[in-house]
């Protein structure tokens, strides 16, 4: 593990995980990619047992907001959901040229411990495609959380409310 980078875990707290795409390339830059993702994370919470609490994917990274895992470490769930998106995913750069790789080696993990940090992190994520110009409000991006905490609807992938 690189200098100075610390992880946090078996303290009860929530982390709030950022993974960005290999070059901050696009590459969850279409519909179907981005439902891919969604798909492979419902998949990867059933064999881990995480709640997820709230999520956004954008066209070059992605938020997380989920508990400790039953089986393993966040670092264990992100490794393999990582593996399985990049198998399965579109490893193709804009000028068409074959990528070694889907993401970045790294990913950032922040441990929320209040309720404050909570709201925080997630009007950070379901504000992220507003601020990005991908839609004019965050109802509209529907591959994030944001449509069960205005609405309570399920959207593509059940949430588990933050408390």
């Amino acid at each position: 593990m690189p200098d100075g980078l610390q992880r946090r875990y078996g303290q009860g707290h929530l982390h709030f995980i950022t993974c960005s795409c290999y070059r901050r390339l696009p590459l969850l830059g279409t519909p179907d990619s981005r439902d891919l993702f969604v798909k492979l994370l419902d998949e990867v919470r059933g064999r881990y047992g995480f709640a997820l609490s709230g999520y956004v994917v954008m066209p070059e990274h992605v938020h997380l907001l989920l508990s400790e895992p039953a089986k393993g470490t966040p670092s264990t769930l992100m490794q393999v959901l990582k593996q399985r998106v990049s198998r399965a995913g579109n490893r193709v750069g804009s000028s068409g040229e074959r990528l070694e790789r889907f993401w970045e080696q790294r990913f950032y993990d922040f441990n929320v411990w209040s309720q404050e940090k909570i709201t925080e992190k997630l009007q950070y994520m379901h504000l992220n495609p507003v601020r990005r110009a991908l839609v004019l409000h965050p109802k509209e991006w529907i591959w994030s959380s944001f449509s069960f905490y205005s609405d309570g609807e399920p959207g593509l992938i059940g949430i588990d409310p933050a408390r």
